[in-house]
């Protein structure tokens, strides 16, 4: 299920969080009952994440690949559809041309 694209009763950290010379840039978005989501920018690249938790990344413009660790599949995701990664996992997001858009909620282990 893809979350709404505004949220409402939050606060936002003004200052992003910057990774691989600016071309993955997010902001942390905090909920009222303590959750806490990213919302953020991909630019093109190949870029190899890892999780503490587990999380819900939902891609809500553009388009991008990707591997999770542990498994050969390339999952094609684009706009308006998601993938999970376990906690204590990682993931492999290519994104080819464009900007890929997306909202990362971090999950109950």
């Amino acid at each position: 299920m893809m979350s709404d694209t505004a949220f409402t009763n939050v606060t936002v950290d003004t200052k992003a969080n910057i990774y691989f010379d600016g071309r993955v840039i997010s902001h942390n978005v905090h909920f009222q009952d303590g959750s806490r989501k990213t919302i953020g920018l991909i630019y093109p690249g190949v870029y190899h994440f890892g999780t503490a938790a587990p999380e819900l990344m939902e891609i809500i413009a553009g388009e991008s690949k990707v591997v999770l660790d542990g498994t050969d599949e390339t999952l094609e995701i684009s706009a308006g559809t998601s993938f999970e990664v376990p906690g204590k996992s990682g993931f492999t997001i290519t994104v080819a041309d464009g900007i890929c858009e997306y909202i990362c909620s971090f999950l109950p282990a």
